[in-house]
């Protein structure tokens, strides 16, 4: 489809009755039908009644058949999910664009007057994000800044600061001498470094309590994620293809499965974990858990590795706003923060 021509102010005062009566909550009622097949199931979806929804859908198709000369949605029977006509499918993706640049402006405007600011944070740095929060609260309440904390899970953190999705991020990346690239946009607030551990089920005459060479992990049976801290680790050490070296013998995609698994002693193996989680699981008194042991890594292959844990921000916001901009502001609490906390012994 090629790239629409803007109206010009005599076909604005021209447009035809059916697409000027077409509200976005019609749209937003096709694209939820679209995504979960049924009137039914998305009116559950919606909190409304299915008659609300198909009333909805009845007007688009009347309108779509007037305006384009076919109908949006056709019914394929009992218990079968709606058939999309092509032009269904075509307005369906309109709509979808539609709503994404709407709110795309909305949330710019809103975080330009400093009236919105959206934290995204891992759950093992939300309390960076907490202790921060504490600093400026009141005086967001004062200005009524909405402020919201959204859960990002490490592999997502740099899709998530690329595609604006947060004004500032904290978690966790792996750090090499040579540096990302990636950050050179960025100002960064460094919290802490580490080296990565290993927890295993194996007992001690089968994996030696001493830290095990980098270099050893091909012969040492892996339970890996596919994406995140963990992946980005062995990709520096071994390479993109680093799962056709290594012996993985469960996948996961969150660590605390992995955790279950090694304690239900169902997969025999370790896990690579950060230091601290590392050190809080091993030798946990549980009597109805494998016991965990942490064992050291060290790093014995180029490029060195370490684990850094900060708070992201786009340099080019904070210079975009004034020092009362409460993303400044923000920022300005998380730098204080790293100068005055004291980790607990």
């Amino acid at each position: 489809m090629s790239t629409p021509v803007p109206p010009t102010l005599d076909e604005l005062l021209a447009g035809p009755s059916g697409l000027l009566d077409t509200t976005f909550d019609q749209l937003r009622t096709l694209l939820v039908v679209h995504e979960t097949g049924s009137a039914l199931r998305a009116a559950r979806v919606l909190g409304r009644e299915q008659s609300s929804v198909q009333k909805q859908l009845d007007t688009l198709n009347r309108n779509s058949q007037a305006l384009c000369g076919e109908v949006l949605t056709v019914r394929q029977g009992r218990g079968k999910d709606f058939l999309f006509t092509p032009t269904g499918e075509t307005t369906v993706e309109l709509a979808r664009t539609t709503f994404a640049n709407w709110l795309e402006s909305i949330h710019w405007s809103r975080r330009r007057l400093g009236r919105m600011l959206t934290v995204g944070t891992t759950e093992f740095t939300l309390p960076i994000v907490s202790r921060a929060w504490e600093r400026v609260s009141e005086e967001f309440r004062q200005r009524e800044v909405e402020f919201k904390v959204a859960h990002v899970r490490t592999k997502d953190l740099w899709s998530r600061l690329e595609t604006k999705q947060v004004d500032l991020i904290c978690g966790s990346i792996v750090s090499t001498p040579e540096g990302d690239l990636r950050l050179r946009e960025y100002e960064v607030v460094e919290y802490a470094r580490g080296r990565a551990l290993l927890l295993t089920n194996l007992p001690a005459g089968e994996l030696p309590d001493a830290p095990v060479e980098t270099s050893r992990l091909p012969g040492i049976p892996l339970v890996v994620p596919p994406a995140g801290l963990v992946a980005d680790l062995l990709a520096t050490w071994y390479g993109p293809g680093y799962r056709e070296r290594l012996n993985v013998v469960a996948d996961i995609d969150d660590v605390h499965y992995g955790l279950s698994l090694l304690k239900s002693g169902f997969v025999r193996g370790c896990m690579i974990v950060t230091g601290s989680i590392g050190r809080g699981m091993a030798g946990q008194d549980d009597p109805d858990s494998v016991p965990l042991r942490a064992i050291g890594l060290h790093d014995d292959l180029e490029p060195k590795a370490e684990l850094m844990t900060g708070a992201f921000v786009r340099r080019a916001d904070l210079e975009r706003y004034d020092a009362g901009h409460p993303l400044n502001r923000l920022w300005d609490a998380v730098r204080e923060d790293v100068r005055t906390y004291t980790p607990s012994a």
